[in-house]
């Protein structure tokens, strides 16, 4: 199953996003100009095959000043390592997921989770809407975290939605007077959904808004014929950020099958 981001619909985004996107074979291999230089940096993101000479050859003509590897297996990252590449103390892509399998009944999948997600379950229901105001949706986002913490640009979520089309979900999660309380941003690629991008009010903390609306996203990924919804993320002692540490039990109350990455590799050459 191809990863999301060595797909056409990312290859779309990223280019909308001010990328190069170059494709060797299967692989896409996206490529950023370092503004006011002549330089750029070429990053390659969880591909199946890694054609490493044309790498080389595309690091040459676009005088990359650093090529970032993402690679999908153990195998490729030794590959990596005997061509000069080295191991990063941080990555771009989350280095360990859950993957949830959507081949089972909806019954099987709420055994499986942990008590504190049926609990939150059992409340009264949220109700939870498709998007229709991305403005919004946007606006809410911004206002819930604030300065402290990053969030994506109203451009670059219009950019996302137009790039995957009616693959892009983005699902809002309501108090029965209307209030928003959380949303969140579902990408599907072929049989494989991904928990992309998330946010919550301190009003929907209380609620335990977001376990709803993951619970409705994997009944629409199911629906979809996905067999697998990945939550994009959890806390890696290998690369240890504490700040992952909170939403890490959030997704793993899920359940499902802890998946790791080998990490992120670097390759850079001297500027000339």
């Amino acid at each position: 199953m191809t990863d999301l981001h060595q797909t056409s619909k990312y290859a779309c985004y990223l280019q909308s996003q001010n990328w190069l996107v170059k494709k060797i074979g299967d692989t896409f291999i996206f490529i950023r100009k370092i503004p006011l230089t002549p330089f750029s940096i070429i990053k390659i993101q969880r591909p199946e095959k890694i054609p490493l000479a044309t790498i080389s050859q595309l690091a040459k003509k676009y005088r990359a000043i650093t090529t970032y590897l993402e690679p999908l297996t153990v195998k490729q990252a030794a590959l990596a390592f005997q061509h000069g590449f080295r191991l990063k103390k941080s990555a771009f892509l989350p280095t360990k997921t859950i993957e949830l399998d959507l081949t089972q009944s909806e019954e099987k999948i709420l055994k499986q989770m942990k008590k504190d997600a049926r609990y939150a379950l059992r409340r009264v229901p949220l109700p939870i809407h498709q998007v229709t105001n991305l403005a919004a949706f946007h606006h809410m986002w911004k206002k819930t975290t604030g300065w402290q913490r990053w969030a994506p640009s109203l451009k670059s979520l219009k950019n996302l939605k137009k790039s995957f089309a009616k693959n892009a979900l983005f699902l809002a999660a309501h108090s029965t007077n209307g209030q928003l309380l959380a949303g969140t941003v579902i990408l599907i690629t072929s049989k494989k959904a991904y928990y992309y991008y998330a946010f919550t009010t301190k009003t929907g903390r209380r609620s335990l808004a977001q376990y709803h609306l993951v619970w409705q996203a994997i009944k629409l990924a199911k629906k979809r014929g996905c067999q697998s919804f990945d939550f994009e993320g959890i806390y890696d002692k290998r690369f240890p950020n504490k700040s992952w540490l909170g939403f890490t039990h959030f997704k793993k109350s899920f359940g499902g099958e802890e998946i790791e990455y080998p990490g992120c590799f670097v390759n850079s050459r001297p500027r000339r």
